[in-house]
């Protein structure tokens, strides 16, 4: 009892005791990740097809969940059985008890396509032109062996209508813009110079819808004449089909080449059926541009603001109201940074820009609207005052002796400030960075309101001059999260991309802290200074 109470008295239990709430904490942040991964990634393996007799028909698809006997219930089996375009639906629960045996038929396969989500059933034929050229298993194996040129030729489609067409109707809506400046200045020379620049890229446009008309009739000529289990008969392009999966014909070393076909196809590509299938990419993009643009913009804030309060403020009660206002202003809602961003940057800093530069584009706004400029501007006044603090903490762990020895060597105060101070006050302010990052990646109520988008149809960064296009909206992990999940009329079938999103937004925080501590590291070893 002696003992306890002198372990009491010195402290030692109260490290226990913090020590086995750490250790609480650590195991449950790396459940939470672990139940994310595992709930996520287990959605791209390949699942096997189960066909199963019902009082109502046939019932084939892959079985999702399970649902125990509850008081006079019986046991319920989720079936994804797909063909939303047929059924209405992507999913059934199914009375266990009224269940027949369950069969794998080998025949029996998964179709990943464009629109309605997938197909689960049969191939009853592949045709080309309207005539059918294989039937049965044959049209299985046809199809399988013709779908990569398929995709190759779907892709080239898609780079054409992003690319070339993309980029031509830019140049045209330039044109008009200038047509309409030149039509007020009644400039005639230039008009007629403008109208033949304009008549020429028309020319060119007008070709490259030829090839890209022609490529789309190569791709409809291909068609598969697909057959539910209940023996519901459809048409459908080729050209349309992403993905042919037949599982339960599939080695385990086919189905891992499709499990990392799935993984990469999520990574790298665009999202498809209204987010809820394909790949992410643009959300991740532009989540990392966004928190770069942050960063950029939040640190000469921060540190301009906190060496202004540290180094040349007289301190006194306005000081202080100061700092007590700065570190209040961590606890405002998002919300209201949001709002804030939208009525000063958006409506305000972004009207007056396009009255003064973008006139000829009004009343279609080019800054007056959300953009990736403003959603980051928004966020660094959010995170401001975490590098306020933290600069203000770094820069008062610098010893007194070594700007003493500057200013004795004959420095100014600027001069001591700005090779002695600042420099070993970096790797504190790096500190307040990665806060910021952290929390800035994660923010999403004022993105909704001042440039985040469910589907952006460019990206902010790309080939065209000036390259990085401030103006433009972008996607982001944490809303893509919250519309998939919470906004799509199939968040059944949306489930495991929330996983998958949660996960990677997860990520691409931890790759950016890390990158960011890796740099904190290096500048201490270099410079030493600050422990902070």
């Amino acid at each position: 009892m002696s003992r306890l109470a002198d372990r009491f008295r010195q402290g030692g239990i109260f490290v226990w005791f913090s020590g086995t709430l750490l250790a609480f904490c650590l195991a449950m942040i790396l459940s939470l990740v672990g139940f994310i991964v595992a709930k996520g990634m287990g959605y791209f393996w390949p699942a096997t097809l189960v066909q199963v007799q019902t009082p109502e028909g046939p019932v084939l698809g892959e079985i999702t969940g399970h649902e125990p006997a509850r008081g006079e219930e019986t046991e319920k089996i989720q079936f994804r059985v797909g063909n939303r375009d047929i059924y209405g639906q992507d999913f059934r629960w199914i009375p266990g008890a009224s269940m027949g045996a369950p069969e794998y038929p080998k025949d029996a396969l998964l179709i990943e396509r464009l629109e309605y989500g997938p197909f689960i059933g049969r191939i009853a034929s592949l045709s080309h032109d309207g005539k059918v050229v294989a039937t049965g298993p044959q049209a299985m194996a046809d199809a399988l062996s013709r779908l990569p040129e398929a995709n190759r030729l779907r892709r080239h489609i898609q780079s054409i209508e992003k690319g070339q067409v993309g980029e031509l109707n830019r140049r045209i809506e330039k044109l008009r813009l200038s047509r309409r400046r030149l039509e007020a200045k009644g400039d005639q020379p230039a008009l007629q110079a403008l109208d033949a620049k304009t008549a020429e890229i028309q020319t060119t446009y007008d070709q490259v819808q030829a090839g890209l008309e022609q490529a789309r009739s190569e791709a409809r000529a291909w068609t598969l004449n697909l057959q539910t289990a209940e023996g519901q008969l459809k048409d459908w392009p080729l050209g349309s089909v992403v993905r042919m999966v037949p599982a339960n014909a599939m080695g385990p070393l086919d189905k891992f080449g499709v499990y990392v076909s799935r993984l990469w196809e999520f990574v790298a590509d665009d999202p498809r059926e209204s987010n809820t299938e394909g790949g992410i990419f643009p959300a991740i993009f532009g989540t990392v541009m966004m928190v770069l643009v942050m960063s950029i913009l939040v640190v000469p804030l921060g540190v301009v603001t906190a060496l202004y309060l540290r180094e040349y403020a007289k301190q006194g009660w306005l000081v202080r109201a100061v700092r007590v206002a700065v570190n209040n202003l961590a606890g405002v809602p998002s919300i209201v940074f949001g709002v804030f961003g939208l009525g000063f940057f958006v409506y305000g800093l972004g009207g007056a820009i396009d009255q003064l530069f973008f006139a000829d584009s009004l009343p279609t706004p080019t800054y007056g609207t959300g953009g990736i400029l403003w959603a980051s501007l928004t966020l660094a006044l959010l995170t401001v005052p975490v590098v306020i603090v933290a600069t203000e903490e770094a820069l008062g762990a610098v010893p007194r002796s070594q700007r003493e020895a500057s200013l004795a060597m004959g420095a100014t105060k600027w001069q001591t400030l700005w090779k002695v101070v600042l420099p070993s006050a970096t790797p504190g302010i790096l500190t307040g960075l990665i806060l910021a990052i952290a929390r800035g990646a994660g923010e999403v109520a004022p993105l909704m309101l001042t440039g985040v988008v469910k589907l952006a149809p460019a990206m902010p960064l790309d080939g065209t001059f000036p390259f990085f296009h401030f103006d433009r909206k972008f996607m982001h992990l944490g809303f893509h999260i919250y519309d998939v999940g919470f906004q799509s009329p199939n968040s059944e079938a949306a489930k495991p991309m929330v996983f998958m999103a949660s996960f990677l937004l997860l990520l691409v925080v931890v790759v950016l802290n890390l990158f960011a501590l890796n740099l904190r590291r290096k500048l201490r070893e270099r410079l030493g200074g600050s422990t902070f």
